[in-house]
């Protein structure tokens, strides 16, 4: 793992520079708090914890400027991050949340094989599960129990569009799903205040 070249701050504004949608931004900061989370859960250092933080933070950094145009999504990125210094093994952790998707032609064919890039696919998928369940339980997070959100991952109607296959990759690196969901949903109770919940 290699230094950050940018501080957070410096990246949460490079983050608004190309993303001014509210609903984008609550991802990003959900998915940069349960990465920490996550990388403090694992015992890394806090120099490690801070790269999974901004890994998470700037996983998304051009979607919006390609989301009308759904397949370009992660073509920009890696010019975006190399222009703000991030290195190529940085750029291609970023990159392998896209990898399997059938709408990125770019990265369908590609696997996630390593222990960062399952934990970024996981993190930032089950944000969209945890947000959505907070909601129906009127923006509440802080009281929110593992056993209400393992109800809501078997139940593949509620926000369908989010992928239990990538959220089970978490496995994949020797966590239980049910200790992943105390720490995805500690993650985002550290940051509620920030992203409309309580």
């Amino acid at each position: 793992m290699n230094k950050l070249p940018i501080s957070r701050d410096e990246a949460w504004e490079l983050v608004k520079k190309y993303n001014q949608h509210e609903q984008d931004l609550i991802h990003y900061l959900e998915s940069e708090a349960v990465m920490r989370n996550l990388a403090k859960y694992l015992g890394l250092s806090e120099e490690e914890i801070e790269y999974w933080g901004i890994l998470g933070l700037l996983h998304d950094i051009d979607w919006g400027i390609t989301k009308e145009n759904v397949e370009t999504h992660l073509t920009k990125a890696p010019e975006i991050l190399r222009n703000a210094g991030f290195d190529e093994k940085f750029i291609e952790t970023i990159l392998s949340h896209g990898y399997g998707f059938q709408e990125l032609p770019h990265l369908k064919d590609k696997k996630r094989i390593e222990k960062i890039q399952h934990a970024l696919a996981a993190s930032e998928t089950i944000t969209g599960l945890i947000h959505a369940y907070a909601l129906m339980r009127g923006k509440r997070v802080s009281d929110m129990e593992v056993s209400g959100l393992k109800k809501k991952f078997k139940d593949k109607t509620f926000a369908a569009k989010v992928d239990r296959d990538v959220i089970l990759e978490i496995e994949k690196i020797g966590i239980p799903l049910d200790e992943f969901f105390k720490i995805a949903i500690e993650g985002i109770k550290n940051i509620k205040d920030k992203v409309g919940l309580i």
